[in-house]
């Protein structure tokens, strides 16, 4: 039984089918919104179709000959990390994503990555979770172990073999080396992998702490109270990572996804010091211009309504000074 960092925790909630809930704001994706969003014309067709915004992948490896404490981008929700020794990567998704348009390449390959500790899954979705990626991984390491939310084992043990794999609910603690913590965090979404799987595999984020730092990682998420109840069980976070990308149209896509402005309200409530965002800028996934989530946050910045450091990377880039 993994360990409960909540005192006044009852357990992850379910609905009376035994599907996963929010929180705050149950959700279960509707066919005709889908056709609503399909239908419908995009304001913001043109700026889109005209926005020559595209990251820059940095092609910077000296991370792998280190052992130095460092979060690397590698686009859209993929993130290498190192705490302590330890390294640590999520929601790996190297190659082409069906039916998503691709803007900017991620950076390296998963062939670059041969002494992961821990591989996290956020959830099931195809653009955090591809078979192909987490095969490739598996395979470069067979000394890892897999941590993600409940109900994954069926899914992800045809690719993982005899890997050992832990699942949690939200507020729970892994069982890892003793040089850090690692929990499973609640974010207001969905999970769907087939037909008829609706929210049947729990979602959520992670929080990693080292004796000196705390990073949070939102995994994908609308806006909720979960982001200031991080901040309250973990005082002091050092970097909060959050998604930016995917919020329009708000009316469809806020349940699932934060807006740059409700990304900066999460940030705040969670009193952390540093924001990294991420989930923009790699694929095609909503109407927004592809650099809209950064010049928002930017006019943000400029008129003082982020409360903290707010730290932009291109993939690749390496971050040693958090």
């Amino acid at each position: 039984m993994l360990k409960i960092i909540r005192e006044d925790w009852p357990g992850t909630p379910v609905d009376d089918r035994q599907r996963f809930v929010n929180l705050e704001f149950p959700f279960s994706p509707k066919l005709s919104e889908v056709f609503k969003w399909m239908l419908s014309t995009n304001p913001q067709r043109k700026e889109k179709k005209e926005d020559k915004f595209r990251l820059m992948p940095v092609n910077d490896r000296s991370f792998l000959q280190h052992d130095d404490d460092c979060i690397i981008w590698l686009g859209h929700a993929t993130f290498f990390i190192r705490l302590s020794g330890i390294s640590i990567l999520i929601d790996p998704v190297f190659f082409d994503v069906p039916f998503l348009k691709r803007y900017s390449p991620h950076a390296f390959s998963p062939d670059d990555f041969a002494d992961i500790d821990y591989l996290l899954i956020s959830h099931d979705h195809q653009d955090h979770c591809q078979q192909k990626s987490i095969s490739r991984i598996v395979q470069q390491n067979p000394q890892m172990k897999i941590l993600t939310g409940l109900n994954m084992e069926g899914l992800l043990r045809p690719w993982c073999k005899t890997l050992p794999i832990q699942t949690a609910g939200w507020y729970q603690q892994y069982d890892t080396n003793p040089v850090i913590e690692i929990c499973y965090m609640p974010s207001r979404h969905w999970s769907k992998r087939g037909l008829g799987d609706e929210n049947k595999r729990l979602w959520g984020g992670f929080v990693i702490q080292s004796k000196d730092k705390t990073i949070y990682f939102s995994g994908d998420s609308g806006y909720g109270n979960h982001f200031r109840e991080a901040g309250r069980l973990f005082p002091g976070i050092s970097v909060a990572i959050i998604g930016v990308g995917a919020y329009k149209p708000e009316w469809f896509m806020h349940p699932n996804h934060v807006s740059p402005t409700h990304a900066v309200k999460g940030f705040n409530e969670m009193q952390a010091r540093i924001f990294i965002p991420m989930h923009y800028g790699t694929f095609d996934i909503s109407d927004e211009p592809v650099g809209e989530p950064l010049r928002l946050l930017a006019v943000l910045q400029k008129e003082n309504k982020i409360n903290g450091e707010l730290k932009p990377l291109q993939p690749g880039e390496n971050f040693t000074v958090f």
